[in-house]
């Protein structure tokens, strides 16, 4: 459901959010680790850096770092850094017209949860979070790590 877009930049993230802090790790060592063509990760980055999720440093020593610590930064704004997020105020779907909750259409009130529900994950999950080993199955049942690799090889 994410474009190619937000994930190479969720994996860019993720791949900084691994390094030293404060280390500035060049666009081209982070599109060969990851397996990403390197100029269009390239201008990722730079829309990311644009949009204050990273910081950018010019010459021999630059490159690119996280502007805040994995813990602070949710994916929901990785996403709506580098792909254009569905609003609120969007075209109604019914019509030629802004959607909102004034003057609803016959639609409005199912879409907005299902917004919302879309949503919901990537604003509670961190980039910090997703470094975390899983502790939980999916249904909530807390698992060791050791019946986790069980589970998944099964």
């Amino acid at each position: 459901m994410l474009s190619q877009t937000s994930e190479h930049a969720i994996r860019a993230m993720l791949y900084l959010a691994r390094q030293a802090p404060g280390e500035a790790v060049p666009a081209d060592r982070i599109a060969r680790a990851l397996g990403a063509p390197g100029n269009y990760l390239g201008k990722t980055l730079q829309l990311l850096a644009r949009r204050g999720l990273l910081a950018s440093t010019r010459g021999p020593a630059g490159g690119f770092r996280l502007l805040e610590a994995p813990d602070r930064i949710a994916l929901a704004d990785v996403v709506a850094a580098v792909d254009d997020a569905p609003r609120p105020s969007a075209v109604c779907l019914l019509g030629n017209r802004p959607c909102r909750a004034a003057s609803p259409c016959a639609a409005h009130a199912r879409w907005s949860t299902v917004q919302h529900d879309l949503w919901a994950p990537l604003h509670r999950t961190t980039i910090a979070g997703l470094l975390e080993p899983a502790s939980t199955k999916f249904d909530g049942e807390p698992v060791s790590a050791v019946n986790h690799q069980t589970a998944a090889a099964a």
